[in-house]
């Protein structure tokens, strides 16, 4: 009787990690696409901590305090999610950590950092679930008395912005939906706002493997799969819900400018509170390849405008 034949590669991704025939995903840790950013010296110290918000799947988030927390003013919360395409990233990641650094610093915000698992070991809807799970114990450091005292002391959560870039942008679409159609609740805490940097939706042919990596394993839609694509068959009609204001950033020369800018202008003919800017001569994910560059500090200042004009 013939064996049968050893698993073999059907998605490679290298450097990041290659998916087998038999669901084996060997992953190759120690790449790091990114430069590791260099803060300036007059950055602002912004104190951090780590904290299990999930024990069943151990998961984690990074909780900023910036100085003018110490100062007795309760200040907004950013509750961020990391980009990666779905598959890699963590809040850990340098230049992640380097953007929320600027933000809690220079908006000022407590930001919580929120990872989520993977694909394709977990395939989506399984980040959305966390980033759920992630919104729900922030709901509950608003209703518990035993707040963690960092929160206690500086939050302000009647001024939650949900906030992530590329693929944490794409949760932060999902999250919206969510709490627009009332299967996800913050209450007593409040969403002021949402904020995509660069949201990954739909793609370029570019993204196909990624697709179907992170995609539930039987769809064949990629592309034009709800999850990808907000405005695809099977998906939440999003003329009746009731979204938050929005801020959405653009790159010009970013290969999924198209569908980003088709979302924002198919939401504002919906009579949605949706903002764009763009920035000129800017790739995919620019705030974080770069987030102490002069476009990064752009960003910067969009996301200060659009939160401190709140309320």
């Amino acid at each position: 009787m013939a064996s049968s034949s050893p698993p073999h590669v059907v998605e490679d991704m290298r450097p990041f990690l290659q998916l087998l025939s038999d669901g084996t995903v060997i992953r190759f840790p120690d790449y790091n696409p990114l430069p590791s950013p260099s803060p300036p010296p007059d950055q602002p110290v912004v104190e951090w901590k780590d904290v299990v918000y999930d024990a069943d799947h151990n998961l984690k988030l990074r909780v900023y305090k910036p100085p003018a927390a110490s100062c007795g003013e309760k200040l907004p919360v950013l509750a961020y999610f990391h980009g990666g395409g779905y598959f890699m990233g963590s809040f850990e990641m340098p230049n992640f950590h380097a953007c929320c650094l600027r933000l809690a610093g220079e908006i000022p915000a407590v930001v919580l950092s929120a990872d989520y698992r993977l694909a394709p070991e977990h395939r989506l809807p399984a980040a959305l679930d966390d980033a759920a799970t992630f919104l729900s114990w922030v709901r509950g450091q608003a209703a518990a008395e035993s707040a963690d005292p960092w929160l206690a002391g500086s939050a302000d959560l009647s001024r939650v912005f949900v906030c992530g870039d590329s693929a944490g942008g794409n949760i932060v679409h999902h999250m919206s939906v969510r709490l627009g159609l009332g299967s996800l609740s913050l209450d007593p805490a409040r969403v002021a706002g949402c904020a995509m940097l660069c949201p990954l939706f739909g793609g370029a042919p570019a993204c196909d493997q990624l697709w179907r990596l992170a995609l539930p394993p039987e769809s064949t839609r990629n592309r034009d799969h709800p999850l990808a694509n907000p405005f695809a068959p099977g998906g939440p009609a999003l003329d009746g819900v009731v979204l938050p204001p929005m801020l959405v950033v653009a790159a010009e020369r970013d290969q999924l400018r198209g569908p980003t800018a088709d979302y924002v202008a198919r939401l504002k003919a919906m009579g949605k509170p949706v903002e764009l800017v763009e920035f000129e001569g800017q790739d995919h994910g620019f705030f974080v390849i770069e987030p102490y560059g002069d476009a990064g500090s752009g960003v910067v200042r969009a996301v200060k405008r659009f939160v401190c004009d709140d309320g």
